[in-house]
């Protein structure tokens, strides 16, 4: 290398001692700065990242909510008559049909104010027809004047009395023959029953407060399932200005133990009212159980429809980071292939994206991989990503 300063004779060192310290410096400076033009500069290749091209999509939403399978029918068993248990007539916790006979009360008394009501209507009977005849002679006799008027309305009036008599003899019997039939207590609906709560050999009474038995109807199984007032008022905001279509997509279920419940459901209503103590509203989804899988009172997670977004924009969660203040950041390419970083804000997670709300438009570029190292402003050469299988479900 060849020095761009050339260093004076050795008579120079003859000069005044304050002077070398001054051009020794200066020699220095100029020998540093010509080796730094000859060195080689570092090498300053363009990053590659990998983008996605974000395009507006149909997207069927939908919220997993939480739930309560609740029969849809119960009814608790309940004696209409006093009496001694005598017999229990059913298998307990299996399935009975309604109108089934299930306990049988000591009919011994019923039975006998039956037959008493029975013996009562024939007596009734029996003076009625007496009663009638006369009416009929008597009017007979008055019609030819040999018998007093005051005696005909007195016959046609005891004739009529006998058949009141008679009415009210059929209905002592009619309750006596049904106060008999509520001895033998039945099933009011059809379903699974469980235990009985009484014994043979226990008095019961109509009045009592605990029933015999419950039974409840599983198949179809009502599922309650609680939601937010302020995301069910935003669905409905978002429907009325027709950026969600409204549909009647199927609820699914998942249970307890995270599997999937196989058979599709059908929501039903809404409340009508919001509770107080959580601000949330019930809707009601029911859900067919021909193998009794569903049980009342298990807690569900329910896939519930909430719509079809038309114009869904999805951006894929690896790409997206958290600011300090929680705030959605993504790198973005623009049209000068500059790396960009955008702030954004989202509206749920959409299996494993974002559905965004604003902050990033249709034909933006997102970048999916390489964006280590990237400052803003920073050009970069783009790949494109492979095409991103359809969106899954909310």
């Amino acid at each position: 290398m060849t020095l761009p300063y050339s260093f004076p004779p050795a008579a120079a060192w003859r000069l005044p001692r304050t002077w070398r310290l001054p051009l020794l410096l200066i020699a220095l400076a100029t020998l540093l700065a010509g080796c730094g033009k000859d060195a080689p500069k570092p090498g300053t290749a363009t990053p590659e990242v990998t983008v996605l091209t974000l395009q507006n999509q149909s997207l069927a939403l939908e919220q997993e909510l939480p739930g309560r399978t609740i029969a849809s029918q119960e009814s608790d068993v309940r004696p209409q008559v006093d009496g001694v248990l005598v017999k229990r007539l059913f298998e307990q916790g299996q399935l009975v049909k309604a109108g089934q006979p299930l306990f049988q009360i000591e009919p011994a008394l019923y039975q006998a104010a039956l037959n008493e009501a029975q013996a009562n209507l024939k007596t009734a009977e029996a003076a009625a027809v007496t009663a009638r005849l006369r009416a009929q002679r008597m009017q007979a006799l008055g019609k030819d004047q040999l018998a007093a008027r005051q005696d005909v309305d007195d016959a046609i009036a005891s004739a009529q009395q006998a058949a009141a008599a008679v009415q009210a003899a059929q209905a002592a019997r009619d309750t006596a023959s049904t106060r008999l039939g509520f001895a033998t207590v039945t099933a009011p609906i059809a379903g699974r029953i469980g235990r009985a709560l009484f014994t043979p050999g226990a008095l019961v009474t109509s009045a009592q407060a605990d029933p015999l038995a419950r039974i409840q109807q599983v198949d179809p199984m009502n599922v309650d399932i609680t939601q937010s007032s302020n995301e069910y008022l935003a669905l409905r905001r978002a429907i009325a200005e027709g950026g969600v279509q409204a549909n009647s997509a199927p609820v699914r279920l998942r249970l307890s133990d995270g599997t999937d419940y196989p058979l599709p459901g059908t929501l039903e209503f809404a409340d009508i009212d919001v509770q107080q103590d959580t601000g949330s509203i019930t809707l009601r989804a029911q859900f067919p159980n021909p193998e009794g899988q569903l049980l009342p009172g298990m807690y569900v997670r329910a896939q519930v429809g909430q719509g079809t977004q038309q114009q869904a924009l999805l951006v894929p969660q690896s790409a997206v980071d958290r600011s300090a203040k929680g705030e959605a950041q993504a790198w973005l390419v623009d049209k000068e292939g500059k790396a960009r970083l955008r702030t954004f804000r989202t509206a749920r997670a959409v299996g494993n994206q974002w559905l965004v709300l604003d902050g990033i438009s249709a034909g933006e570029q997102v970048v999916v991989a390489g964006a280590q190292g990237l400052a803003d402003g920073m050009p970069v050469r783009v790949k494109p990503a492979p095409v991103a299988a359809p969106a899954g479900k909310d």
